[in-house]
């Protein structure tokens, strides 16, 4: 049996609020009643992390996501108190980079100097478009003025890793509507860009009273048109919905994608925690309303069986263009390479992976069906 080895740890804060539930979103957010309980959930936080110390194994944090929901809703002074708690408890690696997610809203905007001088080094932006027809489609409560001027207000606030965050294949979109979106976003000068497809989730209002969507032909459309694009633009696409330039990828989502470890705190939060010791890889959970997570912010935890491993690092692997080098596979889920390589054989005779002596990626039919890739191994 392969010996487990302790990857890198990060630690990702869920802030579940949210100004207006999107139609399209199966995230845990929730729209607040009344004024937000900042303290409370901040301290409710630091208490969940203290209870956490035991999964750090004596390591660095590399990198901090607060994502959501909309973290941007609470104050600087609240993401302030938030970082200062953290980093009392667990070291910062020297380049740990510390992402937020925020909306456009001028409430929001109007608070990136101060979350820039909390601490945090990467801002991401939940755009989804610059028209104003598509975000009223998708029930966006910014508009097409408060998307442009938040990516400039990130930029005057000092911000120089900034992702924004697009859609397309919207309801009635054209390719020339799509296009013009990454033109914009292009404009701005920033170095990375999630750009994916609307799809309707179960549980969503969408999924209720799905809206027409384009068809199959023009969905490629925009997706072929959109990947040269970015291409020309000095764009890489080293993860399924990720583009950046070089050396902006987000740290966070590269652990992830690369099965490290990562403390999750915050209102349904998840984690996943390695203990080579036990040879035991655990995945934690935390409650998913938000009040009964200030009432008791404790943790569920599962430990991944064998089969769920090698799943779950295919899952989050293979999302990568690069894919992974035959090593990170045992050193990560502490497996032999023969619990995969006859499968992976098996989808390389179909022409779907590249299996060489040092990696194994996707090839570009791979990408294409990436559910069927991944779902062999599962």
């Amino acid at each position: 049996m392969p010996a487990l080895r302790l990857p890198p740890l990060s630690l990702y804060v869920h802030i579940p609020w949210c100004e207006r539930k999107c139609p399209y979103c199966d995230f845990n957010s929730h729209q607040p009643e009344g004024e937000l309980p900042e303290a409370a959930y901040v301290e409710t936080l630091l208490a969940d992390l203290d209870a956490s110390l035991p999964w750090v194994q004596e390591r660095e944090l590399q990198s901090i996501f607060i994502g959501g929901g909309t973290p941007s809703l609470f104050s600087a002074a609240a993401i302030s108190r938030l970082l200062h708690g953290v980093r009392q408890r667990v070291p910062l690696a020297t380049d740990c980079e510390i992402t937020l997610e925020a909306n456009p809203g001028s409430a929001e905007a109007s608070r990136f100097a101060g979350f820039a001088e909390a601490g945090v080094t990467r801002l991401s932006l939940g755009v989804q478009s610059f028209q104003q027809p598509q975000l009223e489609a998708l029930g966006r409560v910014h508009n097409a003025d408060q998307a442009r001027a938040a990516v400039a207000m990130a930029q005057a606030a000092g911000f120089t890793r900034i992702n924004i965050d697009l859609m397309h294949g919207l309801p009635g979109q054209a390719p020339d509507a799509a296009l013009q979106d990454l033109e914009t976003a292009l404009d701005f000068g920033v170095t990375h860009l999630s750009w994916y497809q609307l799809t309707i989730e179960p549980n969503t209002a969408f999924y209720k009273r799905p809206p027409r969507l384009p068809d199959e032909d023009v969905l490629a459309d925009i997706q072929s048109l959109g990947e040269r694009r970015v291409a020309e633009a000095g764009f890489t696409n080293y993860e399924v919905s990720a583009y950046a330039q070089a050396g902006s990828q987000c740290r966070h989502n590269l652990n992830y994608w690369e099965f490290g470890d990562y403390i999750g705190i915050g209102a349904g939060a998840h984690g996943k925690i390695t203990h080579p010791e036990s040879n035991q890889i655990l995945r934690t959970t935390k409650r998913r309303q938000p009040a009964g997570y200030l009432a008791a912010s404790s943790s569920e935890t599962q430990a991944l069986t064998d089969a769920v491993r090698r799943g779950d690092f295919m899952l989050k692997a293979l999302r990568l263009s690069a894919g992974f080098a035959r090593g990170l596979y045992e050193e990560r889920t502490g497996l032999a390479e023969a619990s995969y390589l006859p499968i992976a054989g098996e989808l390389a005779q179909k022409g779907l992976l590249i299996v060489d002596e040092e990696r194994v990626a996707t090839t570009d039919l791979g990408r294409r069906f990436l559910d069927t890739v991944v779902a062999a191994f599962i």
